[in-house]
């Protein structure tokens, strides 16, 4: 038993989708959530800048004495969790690899759709696992810069004539190829899923990165034994590098649990 917090962190509100799998799946667990939202996104950014942010914000994870790390940020997974990794000794968890392995699962006709931010798309991280894991996968890579944007805005309604429309611009073409899975590669996607969903149709299915690597995580840390009394109830702190209302609003809503007074405002740099 080990009763140090889990720290997570993304560029913004995007991890949030891994946090609310994360409670469920460990409710026991402490968490400690950094969301850069003063930065994002960081998917137009370079290789350079995403690596410097990325170890800033696992520094700030250190000073609250984490156990674990959980990268919730597919743009820094595709480009810095190497370095992350030979920096910090501690279990580091990134979220390509298990995502990859559930859609290779999930196809049925063998075609595989991959959105991401520009940085994500550019690494060519989640072709390379997914044709390591079987080389005969078709996989198709579309970057969508706008969605992540429209997250943090709130701007996420399947009815939302403006957000339809980007959704189809950047997926009708994965949609024209046939793919039957798609691999929601940013955590801020799912966000979108319902946008997602009415644009690609109810027969593809869209494996959601986050939520698949706090399942990932949980058996882990129940493995190496280090998850916390199942007689407690763990807490969450957010903190986040710009608005304190704004995220705690869309948090607030996401979760459905109230994390205002939860939630405060840090500088990193």
């Amino acid at each position: 038993m080990d009763k140090r917090p889990i720290g997570v962190f993304d560029s913004g509100l995007g991890g949030l989708t891994m946090i609310k799998k994360l409670i469920e799946l460990l409710p026991s667990e402490d968490i400690i959530y950094l969301g850069d939202t003063g930065r994002v996104p960081y998917g137009s950014r370079s290789k350079e800048t995403i690596t410097k942010y990325a170890h800033q914000d696992a520094a700030f994870l250190l000073k609250h004495d984490i156990k674990a790390m959980v990268v919730a940020c597919n743009t820094v997974c595709s480009v810095a969790v190497a370095s992350l990794k030979a920096e910090y000794n501690m279990p580091i968890y990134e979220v390509i690899e298990v995502p990859a392995t559930r859609a290779a699962e999930a196809t049925k006709n063998g075609k595989i759709g991959v959105i991401g931010t520009a940085a994500t798309i550019r690494s060519g991280k989640y072709e390379e696992a997914l044709r390591n894991l079987n080389p005969e996968l078709e996989v198709y890579s579309v970057k969508c810069p706008l969605f992540v944007p429209l997250v943090e805005e709130g701007w996420t309604s399947a009815d939302d004539e403006a957000v339809l429309s980007i959704a189809t611009r950047y997926l009708s073409a994965l949609q024209n190829l046939g793919v039957d899975t798609l691999i929601l590669g940013c955590t801020h996607y799912p966000l979108l899923r319902g946008v997602i969903s009415k644009v690609m149709g109810d027969k593809v299915t869209l494996v959601d990165s986050g939520a698949e690597t706090a399942k990932y995580v949980a058996e882990k840390l129940q493995k190496i034994n280090i998850v916390n009394d199942k007689n407690n109830t763990g807490t969450i702190q957010y903190f986040v590098t710009d608005s304190i209302q704004g995220f705690s609003e869309r948090a607030s809503a996401y979760l459905e649990s109230d994390v205002y007074g939860l939630v405060k405002q840090v500088v990193i740099e």
